[in-house]
């Protein structure tokens, strides 16, 4: 069987990649040379996945042009003032940038895109990014019907009186960055991450301090696991249209699993490094082998004890 970057392997019969060896999980149907899959429209939905913006750690790789201003050196990880690193001014305003280009963009039957809910990685980047291309969310618990806002000004819906309702802001763990090494993956606890970001829903975070960092780097096949799985649970969510606020290492895992029956120029968008606060729209087609199993939370590999006051750890310079 022939592999691809990362090593998994492609069916012998039909030349896809398969995603998880032995879940038949494969990226094509039908005849593989027919440049085609369909997909029952029950079975699909958009995922807008969105890179965060521009954080201190960013600025600092490239100031010094390495990562080793991202080390913990003799000192605790969470003593580096890049430890869970912010966003700059300057992300700052790549997320409102891409809060008004959404305000424009056309979707569905709506002259802007609604989300029905955004799912965010824990680190303080992330929940930052989500915040200010967003805005405030709905309170978690809190019905769509009593939470209205108007639609985005200049629109014809804002024209029309037309009312939206905020989406859901709900953080998991799956969708983090890969850890290991470098001190701006750690996250805070969440006891201090929830009272920043009151709006946000943390109830299905399983663990308060960061039980994932230490200094051994999470392998590409445990980041490569944990991205499908991810799809896994977003499959088995009921909104059909999500946003998903996480990070480009993250992003290259999941990516870098799919697209080998594209042509060139669509794979390599697919799978190219995302920039600081790129929005990058996909649609996801359940083959159905899965729906319905349930998706474990995600827990530390038992080889990697947790250090968590230890830095974490980046393959490429300027990736994060």
């Amino acid at each position: 069987m022939a592999t691809n970057f990362f090593g998994l392997k492609k069916s012998s019969s039909s030349g896809a990649l398969n995603a998880m060896e032995g879940d038949g999980f494969e990226y094509s149907l039908g005849p593989p040379d027919s440049g085609f899959s369909i997909f029952l429209a029950d079975r699909t939905k958009k995922i807008h996945f969105i890179r965060h913006a521009e954080g201190f750690h960013n600025v600092a790789t490239k100031e010094t042009g390495s990562n080793d201003c991202l080390l913990r050196g003799d000192e605790p990880a969470s003593a580096h003032p890049l430890y869970d690193s912010r966003l700059t001014a300057k992300g700052i305003a790549q997320s409102e940038a891409l809060r008004t280009h959404l305000a424009s963009r056309p979707s569905g039957a709506r002259s802007f895109t609604a989300f029905d809910l955004v799912v965010v990685s824990p680190l303080t980047r992330t929940c930052e990014t989500a915040l200010h291309v967003f805005g405030q969310p709905r309170e978690p618990g809190k019905p769509a019907f009593l939470d209205q806002m108007d639609a985005p000004k200049n629109s014809p819906e804002y024209a029309s009186g037309v009312k939206v309702a905020p989406p859901r802001f709900l953080v998991r763990e799956e969708c983090r960055e890969r850890w290991g090494h470098y001190v701006c993956d750690g996250r805070r606890s969440i006891t201090e991450i929830a009272a920043e970001f009151p709006g946000f829903d943390f109830s299905e975070m399983v663990h308060d301090e960061d039980v994932f960092y230490s200094d051994a780097r999470e392998s590409d096949e445990h980041c490569c696991d944990r991205a499908v799985r991810f799809l896994q649970w977003l499959n088995s969510r009921p909104e059909k249209c999500i946003a998903v606020v996480t990070h480009s290492s993250f992003l290259r895992h999941l990516f870098g699993q799919f697209g080998e029956t594209l042509k060139a120029d669509d794979r390599d968008d697919l799978q190219r490094l995302a920039g600081n606060c790129e929005l990058r729209s996909v649609i996801l087609c359940s083959h159905g082998v899965k729906d319905g199993q349930k998706v474990d939370p995600l827990m530390p590999p038992p080889a990697n004890p947790s250090t968590v006051r230890m830095g974490s750890v980046y393959e490429k310079p300027l990736s994060m």
